[in-house]
């Protein structure tokens, strides 16, 4: 059963890979990225060192988390997901993370968003509460769509809502490209079917890389400099947003998830980057989920061109444009909420 969805996923039909920019409005066809709207954000400024040790984490008792038991090649693992709202709400909205965050970056939009919806944000496989691969070249798509698909059979509804950030809007393009797909409404955060290469080097120079700290404090620093472009935060935003990615070690901290996850990534070469590419773009294609295409305005993974080609080539897309942020923005704002809001009411 797995080898057959995996099949699927990669097997979409050809007929989803014809030019449907025909069928589009003219907006879309002409000048869709110029149409953004734009979100205008308050100035803050970021200094560094962030004080934070005299910061305590909480946790917060409106969040439940779970497991779900998936499969891959190599056997079974548990995913770990985090459940806000009534449980019984057949309104569900799901937040996938980024490559190497976790679904804890979703607490703030998740409570703000739990009034409507019964929210889940998994940990991907590999990282936060959930196991790590035996075989770490399971690591990729394929493997995180099957093991959306047989999370949303647990939470036992039909439809649900999708908020992707990076790398969980590529899962979501995929699933959303797949007949019956569960997915009613998207927003892509800061991704789409071309990734810039500034970004995927930035990314190849940090990603799996076997980083110790001495103190929590130390982690923290580090990971609000990598994080700076997500936009600027108070103290307190910083440590609930990077806190959980720490975890102890002994006397020392880590980050959360496996090093090994970036062995795909630098796995790819050349020809499978323009493969890949091709596929999703394909994928992408054949959605017939409503999205919004949201990109920070100072980002170097998602470029303006890109935005545009998405709107012209699906259009069931529209898009807008977020200043001042970089790859990705966080949705822990007043602002970023509200505009999520908006485009889920």
């Amino acid at each position: 059963m797995l080898k057959r969805l995996l099949k699927r996923i990669f097997g979409i039909k050809s007929e989803a890979s014809e030019d449907v920019s025909s069928n589009a409005p003219e907006a879309f066809n002409t000048v869709p990225h110029a149409q953004s709207i734009q979100v205008v954000e308050p100035e803050q400024k970021l200094d560094y060192p962030i004080p934070v040790e005299d910061i305590q984490d909480v946790e917060d008792p409106e969040c439940r988390t779970h497991y779900v038991q998936c499969a891959s090649t190599s056997g079974l693992h548990n995913m770990a997901y985090h459940e806000w709202g009534d449980p019984n709400n057949q309104n569900v909205l799901i937040c996938v993370h980024g490559l190497t965050r976790r679904g804890s970056d979703f607490n703030v939009l998740a409570k703000a968003m739990s009034d409507r919806y019964r929210v889940i944000c998994p940990d991907v496989v590999g990282r936060g509460d959930s196991d790590w691969l035996p075989n770490p070249m399971l690591y990729g798509i394929p493997q995180y769509v099957a093991d959306m698909v047989t999370l949303i059979a647990r939470l036992g509804v039909e439809k649900v809502d999708w908020f992707g950030t990076s790398m969980g809007g590529l899962i979501g393009i995929f699933l959303a490209s797949q007949e019956h797909s569960p997915i009613r409404r998207m927003i892509l955060n800061d991704v789409g079917p071309k990734i810039e290469s500034a970004a995927l080097k930035r990314l190849g120079d940090y990603v799996g890389k076997p980083l110790r700290f001495e103190s929590k404090k130390e982690g923290l620093l580090y990971l609000n400099r990598i994080c700076a472009p997500f936009g600027n935060f108070n103290a307190q935003q910083w440590k609930d947003y990077n806190g959980p990615h720490l975890i102890k070690d002994g006397s020392e901290w880590i980050l959360h998830y496996d090093p090994n996850i970036s062995k795909p990534f630098a796995a790819v070469t050349v020809a499978t980057a323009v493969m890949g590419e091709m596929m999703t773009w394909k994928a992408y294609e054949a959605i017939q989920a409503d999205m919004l295409v949201v990109r920070g305005g100072d980002s170097d993974l998602l470029s303006a061109k890109t935005v545009a080609d998405m709107c012209h080539r699906n259009p069931r897309a529209r898009s807008i444009e977020i200043p001042g942020v970089g790859h990705a923005p966080a949705f822990i704002t007043p602002e970023q909420v509200s505009l999520a809001r908006e485009f889920y009411s």
